[in-house]
């Protein structure tokens, strides 16, 4: 099979380096790719949402199969692009749809999705500029602290937790009034604040029969202890220890079924990964959000988990033969810590050349953003390096990744010290 992979960071790294694995994969292309991603197939220098430019590619290579990474180009549709044109719509895309892909693309949408289908979620309600007022009294209602939520995509940055009234009615008219977050903030759900501990689980679907994967907790916070700003995510580990046994069977019956029994009954044609945000409140599980895809650095520590073929998991969702495709996932646990170039989330530079990368033997190194000089690897992004190992319990994978980071260089270089920590 020729597959043309979507995507550049540490997610589409992992994806590219289980595929690789898979005795059905011909050909494998990732437009844009990284450094790493070049070890698996071929970097091909297009645009995710460059569409035209991937229609020609596509029909060049003879592609078998699309795999979309990330959220930017399901949310644009990609996928109904490649459906509806006559020279594509024979080449199977993994991922939803633009109407599917609203569960993600938009807050409002995925909170009255869950209200409609009776799934765990905090209180809320969205608001415009034009019903400002409404959301100044409503937050009048509310206890500390105030969570404000832009509708669209906003990099990760859409989400505001804030102790003050005073200051979360500043944000709200600033979002609505002086586009703070752009078009994704024309409008806000403010929703009451859950206190509990993050984390996600994840499934692939045909539309009609679905695959539980491996769950993961990330660390969003760029400081141990979780403080400081929020990041695209510091590491993660899988599974969860408290998400075994009772809890992730109240997720099971009461977010997962009933989202794909939703999907069906409000005819939403979903094919793809579903990512379910969770928060754990006293034992009882809380949908948070949901993503279109895998998130990252999640990928990173389940696709070493899974030990089925992924590419005969896509063919099945192609197919529509997902039920019959065996899912086995190693029990050991697998622990991810990201190198990330210095003054992120905030200023960074790029372009420093990383060292030691050949030494790793005993991890996964996973390139979340870096680019290739010759033989020279340098750093192109805020997250650089996801540093993957899989043992059997979190001592034993923590140590080894942190043993492994010792190895690598790059001027700049900072990494949270106790990923995994608080769950042992």
């Amino acid at each position: 099979m020729r597959i043309l992979l979507l995507g550049s960071g540490g997610r589409e790294h992992a994806i590219a380096w289980k595929l690789s694995m898979s005795s059905e994969l011909e050909r494998l292309f990732i437009a844009p790719g990284n450094a790493g991603t070049k070890k698996h197939g071929e970097n091909v220098d297009i645009e995710p949402t460059d569409f035209e430019s991937l229609k020609e590619f596509s029909i060049q290579e003879k592609i078998d199969m699309l795999v979309v990474g990330p959220e930017i180009p399901l949310v644009q549709g990609v996928v109904d692009f490649f459906n509806e044109d006559e020279e594509l719509k024979h080449i199977a895309v993994i991922g939803p749809n633009k109407n599917a892909a609203q569960l993600e693309g938009s807050k409002d949408f995925a909170k009255e999705f869950m209200s409609r289908h009776n799934i765990p979620t905090a209180k809320y309600k969205t608001f415009t500029k034009s019903t400002l007022k409404d959301g100044f009294a409503f937050l009048d209602k509310l206890k500390p602290p105030y969570v404000l939520k832009a509708d669209g995509l906003a990099a990760g940055k859409g989400v505001l937790i804030l102790n003050d009234l005073h200051e979360a009615k500043k944000e709200f008219s600033s979002i609505l009034l002086d586009n703070k977050f752009g078009g994704a903030g024309t409008k806000v759900v403010i929703e009451e604040f859950l206190d509990g501990i993050e984390m996600s689980a994840f499934v692939i679907t045909d539309g009609d029969g679905f695959k539980v994967l491996p769950h993961a907790k990330d660390y969003k916070r760029i400081g141990e202890g979780d403080t400081g700003l929020n990041t695209g995510g510091m590491g993660a580990v899988s599974p969860v220890p408290f998400a075994e046994g009772k809890f992730f069977d109240k997720v099971y019956n009461q977010v997962i079924i009933p989202t794909i029994k939703g999907l069906k009954k409000d005819k939403i044609d979903y094919k793809g990964f579903i990512f379910f945000g969770l928060i754990n409140v006293g034992g009882e599980p809380y949908m948070i959000e949901y993503n279109c895809r895998l998130g990252d650095p999640e990928t990173e520590v389940i696709l070493p988990r899974l030990k089925s073929d992924l590419l005969d998991l896509f063919d099945g969702v192609a197919t529509g033969t997902l039920s019959e495709r065996h899912v086995d996932i190693d029990p050991r646990t697998a622990i991810t810590v990201m190198m990330v170039s210095g003054g992120y989330p905030g200023k960074y530079i790029k372009g420093k050349t990383i060292f030691g990368l050949n030494s790793i033997t005993e991890s996964v190194v996973f390139h979340a953003g870096t680019v290739s000089d010759g033989p020279a690897v340098l750093t192109n992004g805020g997250r650089v390096l996801a540093v993957t190992s899989l043992e059997k319990d979190i001592e034993s994978a923590r140590e080894l990744s942190y043993k492994s980071i010792q190895n690598i260089e790059f001027e700049g270089a900072y990494y949270r010290k106790d990923i995994g920590k608080d769950l042992m």
